[in-house]
């Protein structure tokens, strides 16, 4: 997957993340950086647990699904570490 389609999945699935975990999202720069480390999460799960063969293949739902659970986790590990934002 090129280097643009993890920004725009990590765009959609960082900005989904900040929606669905409470306290709001991150900004556009942030939800971009959460989006992809979510995608890049998501991906190493979705692989090593389950088998998956190429779970980021593009701009699709499968991939921003897998990209949005990671970033889901990786957020919630987030506020668990830096406790509630201001």
């Amino acid at each position: 997957m090129g280097i643009l389609s993890w920004i725009v999945v990590g765009l959609i699935a960082g900005w989904l993340a900040g929606l669905l975990v409470k306290g709001g999202g991150y900004g556009c720069v942030g939800d971009i950086i959460v989006g992809v480390i979510g995608g890049l999460l998501g991906g190493w799960i979705a692989s090593h647990f389950f088998g998956m063969g190429d779970p980021m293949s593009g701009i699709n739902l499968p991939s921003i699904g897998v990209a949005l659970v990671g970033a889901v986790i990786f957020v919630v590990i987030l506020r668990l570490i830096g406790g509630r934002r201001a």
